[in-house]
């Protein structure tokens, strides 16, 4: 066969897949390192050093020691791998002590074969992988980010204790058969409090009790009597007293971690004046209050960190928009566009073609915060009114709701970056003009089935 009539596809292509047979050194001025729980792996270049490859414990003292080594060793970019929290908090030492570090994800390093893994080892093989540009770093925001991140993901664990406390309160009612959940929505509410208060005081009339009914609950008072006549046995008040008590003192930790969210909020740069731009306008939708949600004024504090009102955005509460901020940021222009944004997220499809064949066309396995809020936000449209909640149960109806809420929080998310990073207002689509582009889209295709096997499309005589 003859070679000249090989067709290797047009000039641009060849250009962009051509590689270089001999791999170069980007930047010889690298470390890597291997850290573990208690001790961290080093290696610099062989020619800076005597003893390239040190080992150094897990105090701040060897920590110095480190940092001593590495400026003697003339190094200014280090690559490290781990997992769990061990790195934090070398990489903030480093990271203030001048150095360039580089995270790098354990998962892609793992499936390299012909190498002993040993952390002797694996230190020696990342620094050789970054002197040649092979790696890349995992994202990780600004310290004042990285601090506003801290305190809600804290605050989050906060409330998943409060909730895991009054189940063991709805634990204790229901053995001693006081269904005060049957009766009220919730039990930490104005009446509930006020009920297991007294009961534990050491009230037993259930009639006394039923009176501290607020006007509000539909439940009548009998309906509340009759639901608080019990077995009030000793072990189960002893249970119900401290877990009330537990409950009540983490919620004094979260008001407590609420006023910290609140200094670093105020210690952000602003995009907008608050002086110089008029109140924002009120919410449409649903004005229920969210007891999880911070206790003070979020909004505008938001509108004026990113500079748009995020939460005109249908799904899009305060407290989803503040774990969006604090996961990622405000400034969104690291991701190149919306699709590299939506791929950080693990929310668009990565397809993988070998040999002419799809072998996988799924979304990435991703563990990010910012994209579980996504996700919720877009769980919640399911019987929303709006365009994005008659997509949801479109593809619901076609592939499920996994899928669903998958490409509902895509669209989200390509939302989110366009109204960050161009500075424009929330536009929606409206639901009539969303259907009759369905419908459109629908009826061309069905056209074309019908042409493509001989047949003509007409409509039907009503």
């Amino acid at each position: 066969m003859n070679k000249n009539n090989v067709k290797c596809g047009s000039v641009k292509s060849r250009d962009k897949m051509r590689v270089s047979s001999k791999m170069t050194k980007i930047n010889p001025d690298v470390a890597g390192m291997d850290l573990g729980s208690a001790e961290h792996w080093v290696c610099v270049p062989s020619d800076r050093a005597q003893e390239n490859v040190r080992r150094f414990g897990v105090y701040t003292e060897d920590f110095r020691k480190l940092s001593d080594f590495l400026r003697a060793s003339r190094i200014s970019s280090v690559a490290m791998e781990s997992t769990g929290v061990y790195w934090i908090p070398l990489y903030e030492f480093l990271d203030k002590a001048g150095f360039e570090v580089v995270l790098v994800n354990a998962r892609h390093l793992k499936s390299v074969a012909g190498r002993p893994k040993t952390d002797i080892y694996d230190c020696q093989w990342i620094q050789r992988l970054h002197s040649y540009g092979l790696l890349q770093g995992s994202f990780r925001p600004s310290d004042e980010i990285c601090e506003l991140r801290g305190l809600t993901r804290h605050r989050a664990e906060l409330v998943a204790e409060a909730g895991t406390k009054i189940r063991h309160m709805q634990k204790a009612l229901q053995q001693m058969n006081i269904r005060l959940d049957k009766a009220v929505s919730d039990i930490t509410g104005k009446t509930g409090t006020m009920i297991i208060e007294r009961i534990i005081a050491g009230d037993r009339n259930h009639v006394e009790l039923a009176r501290l009914r607020d006007s509000r609950v539909h439940a009548s008072e009998k309906e509340i009597a009759e639901a608080l006549d019990g077995n009030y046995r000793s072990e189960h008040l002893f249970a119900l007293k401290q877990s009330f008590e537990a409950m009540l003192f983490i919620q004094k930790q979260m008001n407590e971690c609420d006023g910290e969210i609140k200094r670093v909020l105020d210690g952000l740069d602003r995009k907008l004046d608050s002086n110089m731009i008029p109140p924002l306008q009120p919410r449409k939708g649903s004005m229920r209050s969210n007891k999880n949600q911070p206790q003070f004024e979020l909004r505008p504090a938001l509108y004026e960190i990113y500079g748009v009102d995020l939460t005109k955005v249908d799904g899009f509460q305060t407290s989803t928009v503040l774990n969006i901020l604090a996961e990622l940021g405000p400034d969104l222009r690291k991701f190149r566009s919306d699709k590299y944004f939506t791929s950080f997220l693990g929310l668009c499809v990565n397809k993988e073609i070998s040999g002419g064949r799809v072998l996988k066309n799924r979304t990435k396995k991703v563990q990010s915060r910012a994209a579980m809020a996504f996700r919720m936000a877009a769980q919640s449209l399911k019987n929303s009114s709006c365009y994005l909640g008659k997509f949801y149960r479109r593809i619901k109806a076609k592939a499920g709701a996994p899928k669903a809420i998958t490409a509902t929080a895509r669209k989200l998310a390509v939302i989110f970056y366009n109204m960050v990073t161009r500075q424009e207002e929330y536009k929606p689509l409206d639901p009539l003009s969303f259907e009759k582009k369905h419908h459109d889209r629908a009826l061309k295709s069905l056209i074309r089935r019908a042409q493509t096997m001989g047949f003509d499309l007409v409509p039907a005589k009503v």
